[in-house]
């Protein structure tokens, strides 16, 4: 009997045969366990893209058995737990209090304008993938999208970059209460005397903290999908409430003019392009994960209808948002030469410009999107993991695509990404250069990711392959998202983008990676990642393909 989990066996699952006529069957696929369905994918190497949906699906579990998997996530989620999901994982509050500082320090008040670059660079690739999840509702969104795209082995490695970006994600976003727990209350400094995220000390206690909040994300996520979803409702609901009252009050405690954001004086010295190239990876690290609807597009009601729209939302609200605090920091803040915007950030600047009480109340609300971004990045990475494990893609993949028939939640998934997560947080005991590391290299490995999608899609479309008209209707029975005339255009822009920004935030600068020197391996961190995340994929692909030609030679 043939290894199902070997190349041409996948292949044949995921590329089924083409008729005379050059469109695909709609046969399920033979299953990889007596347990469930392995991914059908409607697509093909010589034929168009249609869309799998030709009529409105009236329960959502039809819509998952047309690609050949059964219902086993719970699904729970309605409109807004699926934009709370893209927005919780973006969380504008998380990422700009965490790393302002870094974009001040190397950009100056220009770094800015790198704002509106990449959210106008994020939103074609958001375009994209609103297409992909109206016709692709599927868990490990990015991972079955480019393996119905491209093939099954370029898909692998799509989604094998993802997880492992998330895994860093998860680590990322963690490592943001220290930017904001020990200025509510110095009792939150537990290691050493100086906070700041950068000493010695801030990074131990950074790791410190890190490990405490994913210990109670691991256990909020394995619990129960509504539990999750109403934690990410509330926490998202007082995120933006927070947001927005943080933007009101810093504009209305302006102490200069927006004309400041076309200053470099305060920046690295590196000219306006290189202030801009550097401050950018500001933006990029804060507007990722608007993919998260898609990620959990098994768990939402409605799906094809309702996932594209919170993709695009999410990432537009968090934008925009993002955007207003940057420059209301910015205006408000007491100084721009003092040096503390490029050492404390919006945290000197919320308890400076806006008192002790207020300030201290609002970064409490911070340490809230803080906990439920780290949230929302680990229930993201656990179902990518789910997805891959399901189609036999990974090691121990039966114990890792188990759902709790009770729950709905897949709970080695989410274990394996909190431990491995926890693990990365060690670094920081190593070195404070860690922090920059850690972050740059997760918005590098998905930036990637995104482009091992986007690549493929432009590839179909200038073939011919990706068509759009006339493939269907969503649940409400209106047409499928889609890009139109616009597509091709949208989609190489999409990619361009995305390639240059992973060369840009991979680039081994060693101001930025290694500002203390002799630690190589940090300046170099990103591309080592990345280098090791391909290789150790290609190993394990190696000697699963060799266990799969022994047990057919042994049959």
């Amino acid at each position: 009997m043939t290894d199902p989990r070997s190349p041409a066996r996948l292949r044949e699952r995921l590329l089924p045969a083409v008729p005379a006529d050059g469109v695909p069957t709609s046969t399920p696929p033979p299953p990889h366990d007596s347990r469930k369905q392995v991914s059908h994918v409607t697509t093909t190497e010589t034929g168009p893209l249609p869309g799998p949906a030709a009529a409105p699906v009236p329960e959502d579990g039809a819509s998952l058995e047309a690609f050949g998997y059964r219902q086993e996530l719970h699904r729970s989620l309605g409109g807004y737990a699926s934009f709370a999901a893209g927005f919780s994982f973006i969380s504008v509050l998380t990422t700009v209090f965490q790393f302002f500082a870094v974009g001040y320090a190397f950009g100056g008040p220009v770094f800015f304008w790198a704002w509106p670059f990449v959210l106008a660079g994020q939103l074609l690739v958001a375009a994209c993938f609103a297409e992909l999840a109206a016709r692709y509702p599927i868990s490990g969104a990015v991972y079955q999208w480019s393996s119905r795209l491209s093939s099954p082995s370029f898909g692998w490695y799509s989604g094998w970059i993802m997880v492992l970006g998330q895994i860093v994600v998860v680590c990322a976003a963690a490592l943001a209460l220290q930017m904001v727990m020990p200025p509510l209350w110095s009792g939150f400094q537990l290691v050493g005397g100086d906070p700041a995220p950068l000493s010695p000390t801030g990074a131990a206690n950074a790791a410190v903290l890190g490990v405490v909040l994913l210990a109670l994300t691991t256990l909020v996520n394995a619990v129960d999908n509504r539990v999750l979803s109403l934690v990410n409702r509330i926490g998202v609901t007082a995120e933006i409430i927070g947001a927005i009252l943080i933007v009101v009050l810093l504009l209305s405690h302006s102490e200069r003019t927006p004309g400041i954001t076309f200053h470099t004086s305060a920046g690295s010295g590196t000219g306006l392009f290189g202030a801009l190239l550097v401050g950018s990876f500001t933006a990029a690290y804060v507007m990722i994960g608007f993919d998260s609807a898609g990620e959990l597009s098994e768990e939402t009601h409605n799906p094809r209808r309702t996932a594209p729209r919170t993709i695009l939302t999410a990432l537009t609200a968090a934008g925009v948002l993002g955007g207003l605090l940057v420059l209301g920091g910015l205006l408000a803040a007491p100084s721009l030469t003092d040096g503390n915007l490029a050492t404390d950030g919006m945290s000197y600047v919320l308890t400076s410009s806006l008192g002790d009480g207020v300030g201290r109340f609002l970064l409490a609300d911070v340490v809230v999107a803080i906990s439920v971004a780290t949230l929302a990045v680990q229930t993201s990475a656990s179902r990518m993991l789910f997805s891959m494990a399901r189609d036999g893609q990974l090691p121990c993949a039966r114990a890792l695509s188990e759902v709790s028939p009770r729950t709905g939640v897949p709970v080695a998934p989410t274990l394996v990404v909190g431990v491995l997560a926890a693990g990365l947080l060690l670094l920081n005991f190593a070195s404070p250069d860690a922090f920059l590391a850690i972050g740059s290299t997760c918005v590098v490995m998905l930036y990637l990711a995104y482009s091992m999608v986007t690549g493929p899609l432009l590839y179909r479309r200038l073939r011919g392959e990706f068509t759009t008209r006339g493939d269907g209707v969503d649940e409400t029975g209106r047409p499928l998202f889609s890009l139109g005339r616009w597509g091709t255009a949208v989609n190489t822009g999409a990619l361009v983008y995305g390639l240059f920004m992973t060369v840009n935030l991979a680039w081994p600068r060693a101001a930025v990676y290694d500002p203390t020197g002799g630690h190589w391996y940090f300046q170099w961190f990103a591309v080592l990642f990345v280098g090791a995340s391909v290789a150790l994929g290609a190993v394990y692909r190696f000697w699963s393909s060799r266990q799969a030609a022994v047990c057919t030679t042994a049959s």
